[in-house]
């Protein structure tokens, strides 16, 4: 079976950002954007997740990380709905409970074409490096809009900042390496009407 590749590039006049994802790699990452603590999450996602990830970014950062941020997950999840092609076979959901020190973070995910997006991880408002730490749930809300992911994170414990938001990535990371995995008895789609959407 040939590799699930997504590539999709998206121009406005605030981001030009190319996302190239191979859901059957073996967690290599080129990760190129102008937010260096965003770059590091990508590469988290590439690498808990076992996807093959290429990111080229450029983006208003002059002005605050906001646009590249969100378009970066806008991206991705494109590039992951078109990876998944009609979707057969998928697991379809997926969810993953990780520790780092004191924080834990429970992320869930259903690839059901029908996008929704809870955030729970009440994060104060900081910077960790030139990235402010709301734009996380910016990040996760983009993902879930432009992929048809219902994506819920929580946080169930933990307090410092860094700790909460890179586990957050990393389940992420497991819980969708799990999602799209494929299983060889389920065949069709994952879905008792015969749909997903």
């Amino acid at each position: 079976m040939a590799d699930r590749i997504g590539l999709v590039e998206r121009k406005t006049a605030e981001t030009a950002i190319v996302v190239r994802i191979n859901l059957d790699g073996s967690g290599q990452s080129k990760i190129d954007t102008p937010l260096p603590f965003l770059s590091h999450m990508l590469e988290q996602i590439s690498r808990h997740g076992g996807f093959d990830l290429e990111v080229e970014a450029t983006g208003d950062v002059e002005i605050d990380g906001h646009h590249t941020t969100e378009d970066l997950g806008i991206v991705l999840g494109k590039a992951v709905l078109q990876a998944l092609g009609d979707r057969k076979g998928i697991q379809r959901y997926g969810s993953a409970t990780l520790p780092m020190d004191e924080a834990l973070v429970r992320v869930a995910m259903d690839l059901s074409g029908r996008p929704f997006f809870v955030w729970r991880l009440d994060l104060p408002k900081a910077k960790l490096g030139t990235f402010d730490s709301e734009l996380a749930e910016v990040f996760f809300e983009g993902f879930a809009r432009a992929g048809q992911v219902n994506l819920h994170v929580h946080k169930l414990e933990g307090h410092n900042l860094h700790h909460l938001i890179e586990i957050t990535f990393k389940a992420f990371a497991k819980a969708l390496r799990q999602a799209t995995a494929l299983d060889p008895k389920l065949g069709g789609l994952p879905s008792t009407k015969g749909s997903l959407d």
